[in-house]
C-alpha cells in the first residue's frame, strides 16, 4: 500500500510540504526571508494525521521550519507549543549547527518565540540517485572507525579550510593512508545533525561525537558544510580507491532528551508516536542513558528510520550502517527480539537488504545485553573479544583458553551460524585508546567537568612504569612493544576487524576514557606526533593480512584449520590449557606456510628454534 508522502516536494511551479503530527490542532509552514523575517502559512490536516501546503513559486535555497499548536500535558505525551519553531522530520539540509539555549526547553507560556535560536530547513533539490551497487565491503575486511571532525583538524597535509569536514576524507593523502592499511570500509561516527547536551555549555565543553541527534536526514554543517553533495563526492573517491563508507547511525533516541530537555522536532510534533513512555504516568523510558528512548515499534518511526536509510543509500551510496545502542531498535514491550517489525523490515527491504548492517548489541534498558543474538546478516561489535584479548595481554591469569577462541571467530558467541559475525576490536571511540591501555591504569576524565566519575571504570588497562613517565626510554619501549602485540593480535584474529582511526601510530587522550566532549586536541588526532615505528609496523600487519585468506575468511577456525602447539611444537594438552600461568602458545595454519607465536610473558622464550620475546605475537609466514 502506498503511504502519503512526508517532507517537501519541489515541484515545477514550486514546492508541497508534507508533516506529520496527527495529535495537533494547527500546523504552520513559517518561511524566512534573508533578513530572518518570518512568514507563517497555515497548513491543512489531510488523512493520517499529515498537514500539507503547498506554495507556489517556492524554490531551491528557500528556508524554513514548522510550529504546531495543540494541548500541552507532557506527561501525557503532548508539548505543541506555537512559540516552539520545529524542524521538519524530513529536512534534508539546514542552515546552520544547532547551538543549545536553555530557553529552547523553556515550558509553553514560561519563555520568548525560539525562531532566532533555530536553524532553519534549506530546501534543496534532490541529486540524481546513484545506481545501486552491491556494497564494497565484505565481512572479513578491516573496518576503520572514523570521528570525522578529529580526523583531519590536525592534518598537515590537509587544506586549513578543509580540515575536520567529510570532504577531507576524500583526499589523496588521506587515501592514500587508508590504502597502506588495506581498509576496507571507513565507518564514520554520526554526521547528522546534533546538539549538545545541556550541561556542557557551562563547562565550556561541547560534543565532539554527535550521538545527540536532532535530524535523521540533514547532515551536521560542522563537519558538512556541503551537505549531502559534500557526503556523496566523498563517498565517490573513496570507492574509485575500493574503500567503502559505513555510516553510524543514533536511532534509539534523539536530542530532546528528557523532560527538561528542549524542544526542536519531534518532541513539538509528535511525541506520542516517537518516544517510549511508562505507564500510567507517562514518564519517558529511558533506555538509552540519555533521557528519552524512540518508539522503534510505532508505524511512523519505523517510517521516518526507513526512509532516512534508503536516503543515505540512494542519495550518497553508502554501504552500510553500524546502528548505535542496537537493542533499542528491535525492543518491543517484552523485550528485544530479532524478529522486531523494524529489524525484519531492514532485511526485507530492497534498497537495504544487501548492505551492511553493524549491531552495537547492547544498551542499559532490561535484557540489554544482546551478543550473539542478531541472527544471519548482521555483524555485531564483540565486547567479549575486547575484554579478553586486553586481559590476556595484562596478564591475568586462565586467558590462555578464551585467547584462542577469540582468535579463532569466536565460536561460543557466534557458532549457531555458518560463518562468525564478529567485530572484533580492541579499542573504539568510547573507551581507552590502545596506547593509553598500556600507560593508564585507571582513567582520567577529569577534563569531562563531572570530577572523573564518568566513563567505564574497568578498562582492563595497565600502565608500564609510572604514569606520567613516558619520557623514559624504558617506559616508552615497553608501551610500544603491547601496542604492537596489541595490534597482531587484532590483524591475525579470524572475523571482520576494526581499527579506530589513529590506533596505528598510537594516538593518545591522555588517559580520557569518554572524551566525547573534547572538540580539542585531547579528542583530535596528532598526525604530527604519530609514532611511525608502530604505524610501519601497523602497515606491515595490515599487508600481512591481505596476503592472507585464512585470516580474512570468516569460516569457523576448527582442528581442521589450525592446531595449537606448545614450545616444543607438540600440541597442547588439556593440562596445559588448564594451566592458569600459561601465556604462550603457537597457532599454525594446517596446509599454509602461516603460524603465530604467542609470548604473553614477562620473559623471552623458545618455540622449537624461533626466540620470541617477551609480550609479543610473532607472526611468521613462510612461503
Amino acid at each position: 500500500m502506498n503511504q502519503p508522502p512526508l517532507g517537501p516536494e519541489m515541484h515545477e511551479g514550486g514546492t508541497r510540504f508534507h508533516v506529520r503530527s496527527p495529535d495537533a490542532a494547527q500546523l504552520w509552514l513559517c518561511l524566512f526571508d534573508e533578513e530572518d523575517q518570518e512568514t507563517r502559512l497555515p497548513m491543512t490536516q489531510g488523512g493520517d494525521g499529515i498537514w500539507s501546503l503547498d506554495v507556489p513559486g517556492l524554490a531551491q535555497g528557500a528556508r524554513y521550519g514548522i510550529r504546531a499548536d495543540g494541548p500541552y500535558d507532557p506527561g501525557a505525551g503532548f508539548w505543541f507549543d506555537p512559540d516552539k519553531l520545529l524542524l521538519d522530520p524530513y529536512a534534508t539540509a539546514i542552515d546552520r549547527a544547532f547551538v543549545y539555549d536553555p530557553a529552547l526547553a523553556m515550558r509553553r507560556g514560561e519563555g520568548a518565540d525560539t525562531a532566532a535560536l533555530m536553524p532553519k530547513a534549506v530546501l534543496s533539490a534532490p541529486l540524481p540517485p546513484i545506481v545501486h551497487a552491491p556494497p564494497l565491503f565484505r565481512p572479513g575486511g578491516l573496518i576503520y572507525e572514523v570521528q570525522v571532525r578529529g580526523f583531519t583538524m590536525l592534518h598537515p597535509d590537509i587544506p586549513e579550510k578543509q580540515r575536520g569536514t567529510v570532504a577531507a576524507l576524500g583526499h589523496p593523502a588521506v587515501i592514500e593512508h587508508l590504502k597502506r592499511l588495506h581498509v576496507s570500509a571507513v565507518e564514520l561516527m554520526p554526521i547528522n545533525a546534533w546538539i549538545d547536551e545541556r550541561h556542557l555549555g557551562p563547562l565550556g565543553l561541547r560534543n565532539a561525537w554527535g550521538y545527540n541527534p536532532v535530524s535523521y536526514f540533514a547532515l551536521d554543517p560542522r563537519i558538512a558544510p556541503g551537505g549531502l553533495n559534500e557526503l556523496r563526492q566523498a563517498v565517490t573517491a573513496l570507492h574509485q580507491a575500493g574503500i567503502g563508507v559505513i555510516l553510524d547511525m543514533v536511532y534509539n533516541h534523539d536530542g530532546e532528551s528528557d523532560a527538561l530537555g528542549p524542544t526542536l522536532s519531534l518532541r513539538g510534533l509528535d511525541a506520542r508516536s516517537a518516544f517510549r513512555r511508562h505507564e500510567p504516568d507517562g514518564r519517558l523510558i529511558n533506555d538509552t542513558g540519555t533521557g528519552n528512548s524512540i518508539d522503534c515499534n510505532h508505524p511512523a518511526m519505523q517510517r521516518l528510520i526507513l526512509d532516512s536509510l534508503r536516503w543515505f543509500v540512494g542519495m550518497a551510496g553508502v554501504d552500510g550502517f553500524r546502528f548505535d545502542l542496537a537493542p533499542a531498535v528491535g525492543r518491543l514491550p517484552d523485550g528485544f527480539d530479532v524478529q522486531a517489525p523494524l529489524l525484519v523490515a531492514m532485511r526485507a527491504d530492497p534498497f537495504l537488504a544487501d548492505r551492511v548492517l553493524i549491531a552495537e548489541p547492547w544498551d542499559i534498558g532490561p535484557g540489554g545485553y544482546q551478543l550473539g543474538q542478531f541472527g544471519d546478516g548482521w555483524l555485531e561489535w564483540n565486547d567479549r573479544y575486547r575484554d579478553d584479548l586486553r586481559r590476556f595481554w595484562r596478564g591475568d591469569r586462565g586467558m590462555l583458553g578464551a585467547l584462542a577462541t577469540r582468535l579463532a571467530g569466536s565460536s561460543d558467541i557466534f557458532g549457531h551460524g555458518p560463518t562468525t559475525r564478529t567485530v572484533n576490536f580492541l579499542a573504539a571511540h568510547d573507551g581507552f585508546t590502545l596506547a593509553d591501555l598500556t600507560a593508564h591504569a585507571h582513567k582520567h576524565n577529569h577534563a569531562n567537568g563531572e570530577d572523573n566519575r564518568d566513563g567505564h571504570g574497568e578498562n582492563f588497562s595497565w600502565n608500564n612504569g609510572v604514569e606520567g613517565a613516558a619520557s623514559d626510554p624504558l617506559v616508552l619501549g615497553a608501551r610500544r612493544r603491547d601496542v604492537k602485540a596489541l595490534l597482531a593480535t587484532l590483524f591475525c584474529s579470524r572475523g571482520t576487524i576494526m581499527l579506530t582511526a589513529g590506533d596505528e601510530f598510537g594516538r593518545s587522550q591522555q588517559g580520557n576514557n569518554n572524551a566525547y566532549a573534547q572538540d580539542n586536541a585531547i579528542g583530535w588526532i596528532d598526525w604530527a606526533g604519530r609514532d611511525r615505528d608502530i604505524e610501519e609496523y601497523a602497515f606491515a600487519l595490515a599487508a600481512l593480512r591481505s596476503a592472507k585468506p585464512e585470516l580474512r575468511e570468516t569460516g569457523w577456525l576448527t582442528e581442521d584449520d589450525v592446531e595449537w602447539l606448545d614450545e616444543q611444537e607438540q600440541r597442547l594438552t588439556v593440562e596445559q590449557w588448564e594451566d592458569p600461568d600459561r601465556h604462550r602458545l603457537a597457532m599454525r595454519f594446517r596446509g599454509s606456510g602461516l603460524i603465530l607465536y604467542i609470548n604473553g610473558g614477562p620473559t623471552a622464550c623458545h618455540f622449537g628454534h624461533v626466540e620470541v620475546p617477551a609480550r609479543t605475537i610473532l607472526p611468521i609466514a613462510a612461503g
